[in-house]
């Protein structure tokens, strides 16, 4: 079994002093190894190439024999790291809740535990005869978010 730590530490080497952060590694039981790489502004091809090749150049592929991906993290895909949050401010996203409550709105704050959308709802106002869709806040437990994706508009 290829030693995923020892990748690990060799993509956080790699990101360090960048904009860029390691999103996620994952190894299959037969070696295929994914590394999902982020950044604040976005994660160019020749990055993950130039990754790649660090990362085969540390190894001896007579004795460790695996198959190594590396990519950028993709709109529409689950944010699995803390810093997608804070890169999605002012963006539109899509937020499901572990009790299956669904909010799509602009994200508008990102703390340490919680994090604020806005979203639009439609609302009984007193002297209206019809529900008038309104613009809510609303605060969100990190802990209490199943999935969390950015959403694309086109307008």
């Amino acid at each position: 079994m290829i030693d995923v730590e020892k990748i690990r530490k060799i993509t956080e080497d790699f990101v360090e002093g960048t904009d860029m952060f390691v999103v996620d590694i994952k190894c299959s039981p037969t070696n295929v190894v994914d590394v999902v790489l982020d950044s604040e502004s976005s994660v160019s091809i020749d990055k993950c190439v130039e990754l790649s090749r660090e990362v085969n150049s540390r190894f001896d592929r007579d004795v460790e024999d695996f198959e190594l991906t590396v990519s950028s993290a993709g709109i529409g895909q689950p944010f699995r790291h803390p810093k997608q949050y804070i890169k999605a401010l002012g963006k539109d996203v899509e937020i499901v809740l572990k009790n299956g409550i669904k909010y799509e709105g602009r994200l508008t704050d990102v703390g340490d535990d919680e994090l604020e959308i806005e979203y639009q709802e439609k609302q009984l106002i007193e002297g209206k005869k019809r529900k008038q869709l309104i613009s809510v806040n609303k605060r969100i437990g990190i802990n209490d978010i199943k999935s969390t994706i950015q959403l694309l508009r086109f307008k």
